[in-house]
């Protein structure tokens, strides 16, 4: 049995699964229901027949059912051999009713093959004031079955969640609770931001419909309206040499500019890559996305070995990547961005997005480095490009010992087939929570 922390998936090899969603129940507890949302590569359902949970137990096919709830648990069984071919991912999804899922303790799924009875993984989830979650997810990955630990919460109860997986609400299920007052700007509320008309049209296009999404993504964590500095971090290891060449590193940087332009009142982001060494980049500008990454990062010369030769061509501003080097040294970046903020204070809360494709080793330096920044208005997302190691970011979700939970980790096996209200979702899933801890204890105000 693997324990997997948020963001963490494995492969499954089992025909058949049964996901079941376990808690402490006793007086005041939250009754708490398990459900299930068959997705296409939409990322939506096709019908609302696609919606397996207790008033429709049985999805049509067979493959999905609702066993049933017993005291402190609810089960589904998922028969993955039988799911029709344009399935992709099964969403196990739960609600609170009478509660918050922050006053449901011992949160957790565990995912157990459906013949045996073995149990292939487990996940303990925490919460706040959210009244719907999505746990886990199962989806199809190069022919085969995985699952993911997702451990995301919604604001707007069962009824908001299933909506936006494309469900028609209906007296089947509650109303989405209305937004918690105050609010600070309506839901997916949209900024525009100075440079963003000189874009091409197709680029103004998506960066309008991403920012539309960004606030979809904070609404759904009842953090509508909020602001924020926004720090991008790329890791420049000699590993993601091939992310480069490829474009996925420009697509990630088009993707986060998304995420400055609604967050950050100008929609700037400061910038770094990082290797051996860190390095600072040219804030980057909504007008200067097209060329941003191409002008100031020289891939090409993150395979060269000669040091001690002269940089040929580079541009102003451009990086000289040699000096960056080819090692994974996070907690240098990580100190060079804390130095920032404390130098360049800012009313609103900071928070970092950090790309890397793994190899992390040096634990105990970038531990002490985040927990020393436990105190600081930042919030820390790692995302995990690929399947490498990826060290102690996996597990400081579960890290006793820190007033606030100011470290996020998910990892995708390919980012590129990512669509955006799941990129989004997942990337400012705990942002929101952060704050509203960060704001009780004192470290926001």
């Amino acid at each position: 049995m693997t324990i997997l922390s948020k963001g963490a998936n494995l492969p499954v090899g089992s025909a058949s699964v049964r996901a079941v969603l376990g808690w402490s129940a006793g007086p005041g507890v939250p009754d708490v229901d398990a459900s299930a949302l068959l997705l296409t590569d939409s990322g939506r359902v096709r019908s609302d027949g696609d919606f397996v949970f207790y008033n429709q137990p049985r999805h049509a096919s067979g493959a999905v059912r609702h066993l049933g709830k017993q005291p402190g648990a609810d089960t589904l069984d998922v028969d993955l051999a039988t799911l029709e071919p344009e399935i992709r991912r099964v969403v196990l999804c739960a609600s609170a009713e009478g509660g918050s899922f922050g006053r449901v303790p011992g949160l957790h799924l565990r995912l157990l093959d459906a013949a045996s009875g073995t149990e292939l993984a487990r996940f303990d989830m925490t919460a706040d004031t959210e009244t719907a979650y999505v746990s886990g997810e199962l989806y199809r990955r190069a022919g085969a079955w995985k699952f993911r630990a997702v451990g995301q919460g919604y604001a707007s109860g069962l009824a908001g969640l299933a909506t936006d997986f494309g469900i028609t609400v209906d007296d089947r299920l509650p109303a989405p609770a209305p937004p918690r007052a105050p609010v600070a700007a309506p839901a997916a509320a949209v900024r525009m931001v100075k440079g963003e008309e000189r874009l091409p049209t197709e680029m103004r296009e998506r960066l309008s419909l991403r920012k539309q999404q960004v606030a979809v993504s904070l609404t759904k964590s009842g953090a509508a309206g909020v602001s924020a500095r926004v720090v991008l971090v790329l890791d420049a290891s000699g590993s993601m040499s091939t992310l480069y060449a490829r474009g996925t590193v420009a697509g990630v940087v088009e993707r986060m500019a998304a995420v400055a332009a609604q967050l950050d009142d100008d929609g700037e982001m400061q910038a770094w890559t990082f290797a051996t060494h860190p390095a600072r980049l040219p804030d980057l500008t909504v007008a200067e996305l097209p060329d941003w990454l191409r002008l100031h990062v020289r891939v090409g010369q993150m395979s060269l070995f000669g040091r001690n030769k002269p940089a040929k061509g580079l541009l102003p501003g451009q990086i000289d990547m040699r000096a960056v080097g080819f090692q994974n040294e996070e907690q240098r970046v990580i100190a060079e961005v804390r130095a920032y903020v404390r130098d360049h204070p800012v009313p609103a809360p900071t928070l970092v997005l950090f790309f890397s494709d793994g190899g992390v080793y040096r634990n105990d330096e970038i531990e002490r480095e985040l927990r020393a920044a436990v105190e600081e208005p930042v919030f820390w997302q790692f995302v995990g490009l690929g399947r490498a190691g990826f060290g102690v970011l996996e597990r400081f979700d579960t890290m006793p010992g820190r007033r606030v939970d100011n470290v996020g980790f998910f990892a995708v096996d390919d980012i590129d087939r990512i669509s955006d209200p799941e990129l989004y979702d997942r990337l400012l899933s705990e942002f929101p929570s952060w704050i509203r801890a960060a704001r009780e204890a004192g470290i926001l105000h």
